[in-house]
């Protein structure tokens, strides 16, 4: 049990030094580019899946006005 406690502890002690020394962090600017070019993104690829979306809304509905 004590083996236990001890390894617990030390995982912890680790993982805190490896975020607060080992581990480099985005400055603003950095995070602000990457959330608007996630958010660009997001959008373009939003607005193709509507445009195939509508497309194939419409010629599915071409198809089914040929057999009726």
């Amino acid at each position: 049990m004590v083996k236990v406690v001890k390894d617990i502890t030390n995982y912890c002690k680790e993982s805190y030094d490896e975020l607060v020394h080992k581990t480099t962090w985005p400055t603003l600017k950095e995070l602000t580019n990457s959330a608007v070019m996630v958010l660009t993104a997001s959008v373009i690829i939003a607005i193709a899946i509507f445009i195939i979306d509508w497309l194939f809304e419409h010629f599915m509905n071409m198809v089914y006005s040929l057999f009726n």
